[in-house]
């Protein structure tokens, strides 16, 4: 296995499941690589809003001076996106490093052990992550908490941000068995932010349990703003006129709050400056996220794949004014909650572009527009299916006016499916 896309072809052909909760063999495989990280770990875990945080944290903590090392996942186009190292994507040679590394550690004594695509994938990050001399480790958490393979690291200050139902099969059908599993990244004695402003009541129970060092909105800390600027204040420290972070739209505000409690409570290690936390708003960057692509027409790039995301996206998409014609090119995995979803943001779109996938775990086009058309009068809007992000797109552009919009939304395939070869640049016909 010499390259990357060799080694990442191999951790799918080794585990029966592609998702398989528990740290058991995980674990074991980091013991005998005797894995660690020696800086500040600060780990993220929520329904909605671990990346935009991340990317919050690291751009304040860049500005800072810090060498920061940031892991998130799933990518939106190359797999190297889930690791950054000073704000750079890692390049693929340190990665195939520490595959190789992993793969040793497994098959150690004879005694090899299965790994799902995600926990060989999480070793190889943090092998080269404990090589990288980092000032401070941010991770965000893939699936839950507790059981999510990152949960073998122990934190300094934990970040959970908003909690809403998602991935109902494995972490429970409602917010209050959500949020326990949620909450399984905290630790004793340790800052627990919770930027969720109604967290569930399982996730205080569970950090009162432990005696963890709870930060509530509210409480600990509070956000307040008016249409120029925005102020923090919590435990001995105010931050005020401050400019709106660069990713867009009203949720991530509360996100902002959280990442500014964590820099509190972890200000005696990892000390950051006003100016620092200025720049880091000004100039974080994350792609995907209500992300505003000027063109005529104007397009939209937004991950939102789940009931709540998809609300807050439906909020963002309204403040932004009047567009003739709204097109929504759309993709998901058919495990989602699609009918919520597709009810919450239909009354704004007027041209719908369903897109196959290209993966198993997808809704195909043809059904996606089923249950549309199940929640839609005749004659409001129209609809058309096709066989991959691009086609859609083109499809969408083609019949858009300049003072049109197209929002390309649902699964990170969707996204970064628009995204191969570039951020797309649109000219419609005048």
């Amino acid at each position: 296995m010499n390259t990357l896309s060799d080694w990442l072809a191999h951790c799918e052909r080794l585990h029966p499941k592609n998702i398989d909760m528990g740290l058991e063999r995980v674990r074991q495989v980091a013991e005998r690589m005797a894995l660690r990280l020696d800086c500040p770990v600060i780990t993220v875990a929520g329904t909605n809003g671990k990346g935009s945080t991340c990317a919050m944290l690291e751009a304040i903590l860049g500005q800072a001076g810090y060498r920061t090392g940031v892991y998130t996942s799933p990518h939106l186009v190359r797999f190297e996106e889930r690791l950054r190292l000073q704000g750079e994507i890692v390049n693929a040679t340190d990665l195939i490093a520490g595959f190789a590394n992993v793969e040793r550690a497994r098959g150690q004594n004879d005694e090899e052990i299965s790994l799902t695509y995600f926990e060989f994938t999480t070793l190889a990050i943090l092998d080269v992550m404990s090589r990288a001399q980092l000032d401070v480790a941010i991770l965000e958490v893939g699936l839950g908490g507790r059981l999510d393979a990152v949960n073998i690291i122990d934190t300094d200050c934990a970040i959970i941000t908003s909690i809403d139902l998602d991935h109902m099969e494995f972490l429970g059908n409602d917010r209050e068995s959500i949020g326990r599993e949620k909450a399984g990244i905290l630790r004793t004695g340790r800052p627990a932010i919770v930027s969720d402003p109604v967290p569930p009541q399982s996730v205080l129970d569970y950090a009162t349990e432990i005696d963890a060092d709870l930060w509530l909105v509210g409480r600990d800390f509070n956000v307040s703003g008016d249409p120029q600027q925005w102020g923090w204040a919590g435990r001995g420290r105010r931050y005020s006129g401050l400019a709106y972070p660069a990713l867009r739209g009203a949720n991530q505000l509360v996100n902002a709050g959280g990442v500014l409690a964590a820099l509190t409570a972890l200000r005696e290690r990892l000390p950051v400056t006003a100016q620092a936390v200025r720049n880091g708003f000004a100039f974080v960057e994350l792609p995907g996220r209500f992300q505003i692509v000027p063109g005529q027409p104007a397009l939209v790039l937004d991950v939102a794949h789940n009931p709540h995301s998809v609300a807050a996206l439906t909020a963002n998409l309204d403040a932004m004014g009047y567009f003739p014609t709204t097109h929504a090119v759309f993709g998901a995995m058919a495990d989602k909650d699609l009918g919520p979803m597709l009810a919450r943001i239909n009354p704004l779109i007027d041209k719908w572009y369903f897109t196959d996938l290209p993966t198993a775990r997808a809704d195909s086009a043809t059904s996606l527009m089923a249950k549309w058309q199940a929640l839609t009068a005749p004659g409001k809007a129209t609809a058309q299916t096709f066989a991959d992000p691009q086609q859609a797109l083109q499809a969408a552009a083609a019949a858009a006016d300049p003072a049109d919009r197209i929002v390309v939304f649902g699964s990170f395939y969707t996204v970064g499916g628009v995204l191969t070869d570039g951020v797309p640049r649109l000219s419609a016909k005048r």
